[in-house]
């Protein structure tokens, strides 16, 4: 007979092991089936180890600056491979601490790729051959996205390479890469390897990097990564990309103008699609999104399948770890009746450049689309304290509020340490806190943060 379990998660990043261990702690016996690693895409493929990759690039960039500050010094240098070592001791360590959690509280994890094959059953397809079935009483499907691969001539040529690819390579510096995609993936790597050297050119198709950004954000970060060497080529589309004696040549259209340049790699990092294929017999299919292949789910992330629940990136939205791991605690409140503990309505995004960057909330302009009268306050970080005796790049605090009652809608911040900051204006949106409110609170000197005071008192001024 088939082991049963009150929970079945299908899964096991942040969308996953998270709800799964919200409800072992509901004293509900939890299983969790993973195809590949602990953490998922953000621990193994993507948010940590990109950012462990940043802050050796960082420290890297800033040992070759130190002179800046009266330090000289030599007898430094880079290694690759040893960097990389690095990358991986770090995720294997945050894999373990999962592991642990899991089994603390007594959650079976399962190796195998699952699939729904009746109801309130899985079947669990492991290595060798093996399959194992078990049933649920309810079933979470986390099961994430992939590198998704554009339609381009020669996207599969050898030396092309997407996110996962290029994070689990020997750490090879290249001295020539191009990066197809000039989002945050595409800009975290071009950061990443112009800081280690390497010369970088970004293509993308859009008429901005970071698109779906403030328009200043992407113009003062387009103008950082140029005087660091980085060429960047905007409204422009890949048209093939071969293989030569020199090198790969990638072959793009800018504005009516044939160009092409050549390089050791090339990555594609132009978005990402959904695990859902192979998650289902036929028999229990549920419905999806028109042609998009994400899951459909309804406000309690439940699926068309009575007891069938699904979260993250294969329900499309906003693909961030913290937003998997949000919606999956409130499918777990919902399927077990407890009342919901967190708003997802408001999401903080981070891009982990120098300066780093980081948003939530409106933009002006989305504001006035919206029909929204705003009024914003902005503080620029080069006259903050923090800011030059540390000799941080051009930056600024900008905060948008509604015009007549000053409440915090939106949040732009690009400065050192915008990542850490964000969650104080989430608060403050979520909240519907005041510009006056902000103002009000004392900061601490010298500090970053200071520049949030500082943009809420230009916000009330004005």
């Amino acid at each position: 007979m088939a082991e049963q379990f009150d929970l079945i998660v299908i899964g096991a990043g942040p969308g996953g092991y998270i709800p799964a261990l919200k409800a072992a702690g509901l004293g509900k016996k939890t299983a969790v089936i993973e195809a590949e690693y602990l953490g998922g895409t953000c621990l193994n493929k993507g948010c940590i180890p990109t950012k462990s990759l940043l802050h050796a690039g960082e420290l890297y960039r800033e040992m070759g600056n130190a002179d800046r500050f009266g330090i000289s010094g030599g007898g430094y240098s880079l290694n690759g491979e040893a960097v990389w070592n690095y990358k991986d001791r770090v995720v294997s360590e945050l894999r373990n601490g999962i592991s642990q959690s899991l089994k603390k509280v007594k959650i079976e994890v399962i190796k195998g790729r699952g699939k729904i094959t009746g109801e309130k059953e899985v079947t669990v397809f492991k290595e060798g051959g093996e399959e194992l079935v078990i049933t649920g009483e309810k079933i979470l499907i986390a099961a994430g996205s992939s590198p998704a691969v554009p339609p381009i001539a020669g996207a599969k040529t050898e030396g092309v390479v997407d996110s996962d690819g290029i994070l689990n390579g020997d750490g090879t510096i290249y001295p020539r890469l191009v990066i197809i995609g000039g989002g945050v993936i595409g800009m975290e790597m071009a950061t990443v390897y112009s800081d280690f050297g390497s010369r970088v050119t970004v293509i993308e198709a859009m008429d901005r990097i970071l698109p779906g950004m403030d328009k200043e954000i992407s113009q003062n970060l387009k103008m950082i990564m140029k005087k660091r060497g980085v060429e960047i080529h905007t409204s422009a589309a890949v048209k093939e990309i071969c293989k030569t004696e020199d090198g790969l040549v990638c072959r793009f259209e800018e504005k009516g103008q044939e160009l092409e340049i050549t390089a050791d790699r090339i990555l594609i990092s132009i978005g990402r699609k959904p695990n859902a294929e192979g998650l289902f017999s036929e028999s229990m299919e549920p419905c999806f999104k028109k042609n998009r292949g994400y899951l459909a789910v309804d406000g309690d992330y439940e699926t068309s399948v009575k007891g069938i629940y699904a979260i993250g990136d294969v329900i499309g939205g906003i693909q961030l770890a913290h937003v998997a791991t949000a919606e999956g605690c409130r499918a777990v409140e919902a399927m077990f009746g407890l009342p919901f503990t967190q708003k997802l309505e408001t999401v903080p995004s981070c891009v982990y450049t120098s300066p780093e960057i980081a948003c939530v909330g409106m933009t002006a302009d989305q504001a006035k689309e919206n029909g929204i009268a705003v009024k914003t306050g902005k503080y620029i970080m080069s006259v903050n304290g923090k800011s030059v005796l540390t000799m941080q790049e051009r930056g600024f605090i900008k905060l948008v509020a509604e015009a007549e009652s000053k409440k915090i809608i939106g949040a732009q911040l690009m400065c050192a340490r915008a990542t850490d900051m964000i969650g104080e204006l989430e608060l403050a949106v979520n909240k519907g806190l005041t510009a006056a409110d902000l103002a009000e609170v004392m900061m601490p000197h010298p500090t970053f943060c200071e520049g949030i005071g500082e943009a809420a008192l230009e916000l009330i001024e004005k």
